[in-house]
């Protein structure tokens, strides 16, 4: 029998996190980061990613492994973790993926279509172009849905995708290569009450800026352009426009508060469309949905036995 492997996924503020620590504690698991932006060293409040001392014990893997000037894509994201499983599992421990990038997500446990080569030449023509998201929504409608239009690498891949092969991003990745195997999965997933996540969100995005975003994005920024990628993610993007004087902390703190919820809210309509999720429909931090995450990942690994 293959062996098992859990996810934890969710939209932004459900509580993954702490669910996830939870059920390693439980089930002696290590836990491996899902998340395009906690990769990155420094980015720590924006992100909510919790304190190192939290993620000493159990092991946590992926986490700080990335200067903001560095890249890290979906590829890289499939093959570190295909490479960390078979030292947990070697170990007795149950690996547990916690995360909200379902794109990251989806191109482990599905794979990705290689696609076509990156075009220097195109790639320049269409980085001098003054707004990306409209000839996107012009081009690849699906794919300028999808993704959020501050993501500017991801929409010059769409982009090129859709020029250089003439088919829409969605349809070349439908033939995707290279999912994970040899291993059983459960896909645990949080869906608490839509308003009760959004007034988490809101309470949360104050937390942030009043526990020192703005301090933390102005320290990251004697280190890295204003350009790095990181920079452009919800919280930094309205710390960095309060910086430069372009917004008062009232507004940013809105902005932050409405960005947020439509990204909780994109998260959501994403993982929806996986038919093996299990949802569960409360925040990981209540006690009755980590008895039944308990009650659901003892049956799955007795099944794995």
């Amino acid at each position: 029998m293959f062996p098992p492997l859990l996810t934890v996924i969710g939209p932004t503020g459900s509580g993954k996190s702490h669910l996830a620590l939870a059920i390693a504690r439980h089930f002696d698991g290590e836990i491996i980061n899902c998340d395009s932006l906690q990769v990155f060293r420094g980015f720590d409040i924006g992100t909510a990613k919790l304190p190192l001392a939290e993620r000493l014990s159990p092991p946590h893997h992926l986490f700080d492994i990335c200067s903001a000037d560095e890249s890290f894509t979906a590829a890289d994201f499939a093959r570190q973790v295909k490479s960390l499983l078979p030292a947990i599992t070697a170990r007795g421990r149950l690996p547990i993926l916690c995360g909200g990038t379902g794109f990251y997500l989806r191109a482990l446990l599905r794979g990705l279509s290689p696609g076509p080569a990156t075009d220097p030449l195109l790639r320049a023509r269409l980085e001098k172009r003054s707004n990306l998201p409209r000839l996107l929504a012009r081009l690849d409608p699906e794919a300028a849905q999808r993704i959020h239009p501050n993501h500017r690498n991801r929409i010059l891949r769409a982009l090129e995708i859709r020029i250089l092969t003439g088919r829409p991003s969605h349809e070349i990745f439908a033939h995707a290569s290279d999912p994970l195997s040899g291993y059983r999965v459960l896909q645990l997933g949080l869906a608490p009450p839509r308003e009760l996540l959004y007034s988490t969100l809101n309470d949360r995005s104050i937390r942030m800026w009043d526990s020192g975003l703005v301090e933390e994005a102005q320290h990251l920024l004697s280190l890295y352009p204003p350009s790095a990628k990181p920079f452009a993610a919800l919280g930094y993007k309205q710390a960095l426009d309060y910086l430069a004087g372009r917004t008062t902390k009232e507004q940013a703190i809105a902005d932050l508060q409405l960005k947020t919820r439509h990204y909780a809210k994109r998260q959501l309509t994403w993982f929806r469309a996986d038919p093996e999720i299990i949802w569960q429909l409360d925040f990981g931090t209540s006690p009755q949905i980590f008895e039944q995450s308990v009650s659901l990942t003892e049956r799955f690994l007795r099944e794995s036995v």
